[in-house]
């Protein structure tokens, strides 16, 4: 079966977000000085071949912790669809 994974990698809220932090402080500049505390991450979208959902959910977790977030300074979640 194929699965389509879609991967959400923020920064922890604990570190520092340069990016974020600059947009925060630019819509000050766009007139909207209501909009604060910026995060800025990664959305990832892959297909995985698997036998079942389970089997999908283990592999996708595995890249996540190898190759696609940094774990000391980023947090992930993912969602499984079938492809």
């Amino acid at each position: 079966m194929k699965f389509n994974a879609h991967i959400k990698v923020m920064p922890q809220k604990a570190l520092l977000d340069p990016q974020g932090r600059a947009v925060s402080g630019s819509m000050k500049n766009l007139n909207l000085p209501e909009i604060v505390n910026v995060r800025i991450g990664k959305h990832i979208t892959l297909e995985v071949e698997a036998g079942n959902k389970e089997e999908a959910r283990e592999k996708v977790d595995l890249a996540c912790k190898k190759l696609l977030a940094n774990p000391i300074m980023e947090t992930y979640e993912f969602e499984l669809e079938p492809a």
